[in-house]
C-alpha cells in the first residue's frame, strides 16, 4: 500500500510540481524509455478499448528536418532542442484493430458502421486521451514534457502520414528539461469557476 508521503511525491511528480518545458538539456532519451512510456499509457481506458491513438517519435536529424517547417515560430527553438518530439495522432481506420482489442463482441462493425464524422470524433477524442496518458507515463518515468498545439497539422500529416491513415492531433517535446527555460507558472481556475455539482 502506498504511504501518504509517497502519494504526495507521486502527485508532485505528475502534476503539482511538473511543468511544461520550453527548453531541454543535451541528454539523449533512449528508445527503451519511449517504449516503456507507451506500454504504461496503453493500459489506460478508451471507449470500447478502441485505442485509436498513435504516436510517431521524431528523433533522428532527418526526421527533425521534416518536422521543423511545420512549427510555429514560438515553438521552433524548443523543438530543435528537444531530444524527441512525439506526434500524437489518431488512426482514421482504428476500428480495423477491434477484432483484436475487443474480442468478446463485434465492435468493429459498430464503429465501422458509424458515419465518418462520428468515427473521426471518436478517434480524435481517443488520441487526446491517450496523448495525455502518455505524458503522465513519461513524467512517471522521469521525462519532462512540452505539449504544443502551435504547428501546421496539414504540413505534419503531409510529411509523416502521406497515406492519410493517421492524422496529427498535437505534439509533445520530450527529454530532460532545462530549469533555466521554465516560465513562471500561470494561474489556474478555481473549482467554483470550472466545475458544477448537480
Amino acid at each position: 500500500m502506498t504511504s501518504p508521503e509517497n502519494k504526495q511525491v507521486d502527485l508532485n511528480l505528475l502534476f503539482l510540481e511538473a511543468r511544461s518545458q520550453n527548453g531541454f538539456l543535451d541528454k539523449a532519451v533512449s528508445d527503451d524509455l519511449l517504449r516503456q512510456a507507451y506500454e504504461i499509457a496503453r493500459m489506460a481506458p478508451t471507449s470500447a478499448n478502441n485505442q485509436a491513438g498513435r504516436i510517431l517519435f521524431v528523433k533522428s536529424a532527418a526526421a527533425k528536418e521534416k518536422l521543423l517547417p511545420a512549427m510555429s515560430p514560438g515553438n521552433l527553438e524548443k523543438t530543435k532542442a528537444a531530444p524527441v518530439t512525439a506526434i500524437i495522432a489518431h488512426d482514421v481506420e482504428f476500428y480495423e484493430k477491434l477484432t483484436k482489442l475487443f474480442p468478446s463482441f463485434d465492435m468493429r462493425s459498430v464503429f465501422a458502421g458509424m458515419p465518418k464524422e462520428k468515427q473521426d470524433r471518436t478517434a480524435f477524442q481517443t488520441s487526446s486521451l491517450q496523448g495525455a496518458y502518455f505524458m503522465i507515463a513519461a513524467r512517471a518515468l522521469g521525462l519532462d514534457c512540452g505539449p504544443m498545439g502551435g504547428f501546421d497539422n496539414a504540413k505534419v500529416d503531409a510529411a509523416f502520414f502521406p497515406d492519410g491513415k493517421w492524422k496529427s492531433n498535437f505534439l509533445v517535446n520530450l527529454g530532460y528539461g532545462d530549469p533555466t527555460k521554465i516560465f513562471p507558472r500561470n494561474p489556474r481556475l478555481d473549482f467554483e469557476e470550472a466545475c458544477k455539482i448537480e
